[in-house]
């Protein structure tokens, strides 16, 4: 119900990382993370993610290199019944979520999400006057980074995860610093963040960093 409180929405929190956008239609998922939140808060406990093989040789470069147990890792076949069921009929959200919804539609067009939230939709609207917002430096602005720690240790998680844990923490907080009486509903939160949907296959394919900023995590 859009007047229903939005931490009792189901939401989840999505990232990926691709061979690139120069691979136009032939682009492959090689990681993906899933990340429930449940009361606004992301839900460890139903957190998922995996490294895939692309099918094909991917050449490395320096800001993405190729994984090295991406051979033996499974096809996107293989692991799609359990990324729909993490995601169909949800509330898919991200940081620059845009991105990652036209590589997984081109890639899995069965998943139907309910809506589509962008945390950058909110920076831009609680800092209007801020460069587009850097996740690593929105961890830090709003003294995230001890609770991602916590949630999301470095050692032995994925990337993906990282930021899909940090990309739903950063919801909750921004959602909590929307004018008094806006953000308190799933309707007033979709208004503030929401994307329509189908997003356009032109979506211009850029970090969520920022085309010159880090991401989050190596």
């Amino acid at each position: 119900m859009p007047d229903q409180p939005w931490t009792t929405a189901p939401i989840v929190t999505v990232d990926m990382v691709g061979t690139g956008a120069q691979d136009g239609h032939d682009e492959r998922i090689l990681e993906v993370a899933t990340v429930p939140l449940v009361n606004g808060r992301p839900d460890m406990s139903d957190a998922w993610s995996v490294t895939l093989n692309p099918g094909r040789p991917v050449a490395p470069r320096p800001a993405q290199p190729a994984s090295p147990e991406a051979t033996d890792a499974p096809l996107l076949e293989e692991v799609a019944g359990e990324l729909t069921r993490r995601l169909d009929g949800r509330i898919i959200a991200g940081h620059n979520v845009a991105v990652d919804w036209r590589l997984l539609h081109h890639r899995l067009p069965a998943i139907t999400p309910v809506a589509l939230i962008d945390t950058t939709r909110l920076v831009r609207l609680l800092l209007p006057d801020a460069r587009r917002g850097n996740l690593a430096h929105l961890v830090d602005r709003y003294d995230l980074a001890k609770d991602l720690a916590e949630l999301a240790p470095q050692a032995g998680w994925r990337r993906t995860l990282r930021d899909a844990t940090a990309a739903a923490l950063l919801l909750g907080t921004l959602a909590g610093r929307l004018p008094a009486g806006t953000g308190t509903t799933l309707e007033a939160l979709l208004r503030a963040a929401g994307l329509p949907l189908p997003v356009e296959e032109h979506t211009e394919h850029v970090s969520p960093a920022g085309p010159d900023q880090k991401p989050l995590a190596p």
